[in-house]
């Protein structure tokens, strides 16, 4: 069993090489991850430039793209068989309710389940210091229950690990996605120049507590698991779409 390993913090985070070393007991694995940071790079591919590919060790591979670009190239034609399993992390920092549409560890998973790949997103929620111990422990218990019953059909695990000893934990959780508390994501400056520049980013904003959620089991402790699932429609729209009485032409 090939069991390919990604993230979006980049091919030399520790978070990475602790999921590779956690998960290498349950198959062959290959770590193909970018080059270098790539939070917040979403599902987005490269499109208007060549990939660069390089071996930097036995089965661990750099690319200098996106962790989409990672899954694909690695799906496609790295890798000498096609994985049973993609695993994306351990990454630096939460990736909870609304933030998973931006996250490239997240983005990771997506390809491999829209590849038709088996995929987890692994993330540790922390801010400075991360023990990926914990983390890396919980991961190959899961993946060895992933690799024994599957997946439902276009759904990935997103999977959030409190940073904190596994004897503090709360046991683990399957939860809805959670909302943020939008605010001033926004910190406008001025350059020596007097031209404005800006960096997004401002305000740490928190998110709504509700019972249920990713961020409710991380408050109390707990290890989040939420299914995610790939097709978006929203269903229960149809009947007021309907109700629109649009006509064309």
């Amino acid at each position: 069993m090939v069991i390919l390993v990604c993230n979006d913090d980049g091919i030399r985070s520790d978070g990475i090489q602790a999921l590779a070393r956690a998960v290498a007991p349950l198959g062959e694995v290959y770590v193909v991850a970018p080059d270098r940071e790539q939070s917040a790079a979403g599902h987005s591919l490269t499109l208007h430039r060549p990939l660069r590919v390089e071996e930097i060790a036995p089965r661990q591979i750099a690319i200098d793209g996106t962790p989409t670009d990672c899954v694909n190239l690695a799906v496609s034609g790295i890798l000498p068989a096609r994985p049973g399993l993609v695993v994306s992390g351990i990454n630096k920092g939460a990736n909870l309710g609304d933030d998973l549409t931006y996250s490239g560890t997240v983005s990771a998973a997506m390809e491999g389940t829209l590849l038709g790949i088996p995929s987890v997103a692994i993330s540790l929620v922390g801010r400075t210091h991360f023990d990926f111990g914990p983390a890396a422990e919980f991961a190959a218990r899961l993946v060895a229950k992933v690799l024994e019953r599957g997946l439902p059909p276009d759904t990935l695990l997103n999977v959030n690990v409190p940073d904190r000893a596994r004897c503090e934990m709360t046991g683990c959780r399957i939860t809805r996605q959670g909302k943020r508390r939008f605010g001033e994501a926004l910190v406008e400056k001025t350059d020596p120049r007097g031209k404005k520049y800006y960096w997004i980013g401002g305000d740490e904003l928190g998110f709504v507590h509700a019972p249920g959620t990713d961020y409710a089991a991380i408050l109390e402790g707990a290890v989040s698991i939420t299914p995610i699932h790939l097709d978006l429609t929203h269903y229960p729209s149809f009947e007021a779409m309907e109700r629109l009485g649009l006509d064309w032409p």
